[in-house]
């Protein structure tokens, strides 16, 4: 579809779908009036944020199908089988992309979800989507074409960053880019707190926090050297870096960054298997 504006819905239209809109819009994939979305009509704040965009919102999730190139699954786990199921009765074409980015719930279970020759991707964006700086990952379905590849990365690239990866790495993805902004929030926090601590007015330690992580985090993707490299080129001997990266190894800071990491995973594991038992029994 080079070249073609494509033609875009959302089942569900919640804050992600919005980013994901926007980021498309501003991208030049599509035009607002080539996005649909559904949302559930007690969502009505959803649905106004789609018609604020030039956008169609209905309540129904047929016709989003009907009209799209690509459908971009965007309820939480529970919802998607009775959405799906939906699609897999009627007799609608399914000749679309499915893009999924319902938390745990697998390639395999989408397309048992939906008729068999269906072309899926599942893809797990994160917050920073929001402002078109997220770090994705997606996953190709076993009927999934060269073509649907190119589409998906054009469509998450235009909302950040993305790369292709096994399935099976989902899990840790959803505990370190899923989950990781939190941590960084937290981090800002404390080092506005320390500045605050230390004399500094919150606005002032806040603005210098969030520039510092920014700037640190730019840093690490855009030079190609080792973090450690970086670290190493600012801690001067017997000076203020080295007594502050002293203190927080004491504290444990890698080890606490790492558990969060291995904590979040083992919860994205449960949380995926306790989707997946919920879809096989709603085929039973």
């Amino acid at each position: 579809m080079a070249g073609k504006l494509l033609k875009i819905g959302f089942i569900g239209g919640g804050k992600m779908a919005q980013a994901m809109a926007k980021g498309f819009i501003s991208a030049g994939l599509t035009k607002a009036e080539s996005i649909i979305s559904s949302c559930h009509p007690s969502d009505i704040a959803s649905a106004k944020a789609f018609k604020d965009l030039g956008a169609e919102s209905v309540f129904e999730n047929l016709p989003v199908v009907e009209k799209s190139d690509v459908v971009i699954v965007s309820v939480k786990p529970s919802v998607v089988p009775i959405a799906l199921d939906e699609i897999k009765r009627s007799n609608i074409k399914t000749d679309k992309l499915f893009l999924s980015i319902a938390m745990g719930v697998s390639t395999r279970q989408l397309e048992k979800m939906l008729p068999s020759d269906s072309r899926v991707v599942r893809a797990m964006p994160n917050t920073a989507a929001l402002i078109r700086n997220a770090a994705s990952v997606f996953v190709t379905g076993k009927n999934a074409t060269e073509a649907d590849v190119e589409i998906t990365k054009n469509l998450l690239d235009s909302v950040g960053t993305c790369e292709e990866v096994p399935e099976g790495l989902l899990d840790p993805v959803t505990a370190l880019s899923g989950s990781g902004p939190a941590y960084v929030f937290i981090l800002i926090e404390a080092l506005a707190d320390g500045g605050v601590k230390m004399g500094l007015p919150r606005d002032l330690a806040y603005r210098l926090a969030s520039q510092t992580v920014l700037g640190a985090g730019q840093m690490v993707r855009d030079s190609g050297m080792h973090p450690a490299v970086l670290k190493d080129n600012v801690t001067s001997p017997s000076g203020t870096t080295a007594a502050g990266l002293h203190f927080l190894e004491k504290s444990g800071f890698r080890a606490a960054l790492i558990g969060a990491v291995e904590a979040a995973t083992v919860k994205s594991l449960e949380v995926s298997q306790e989707t997946e038992t919920l879809i096989e029994k709603s085929f039973r």
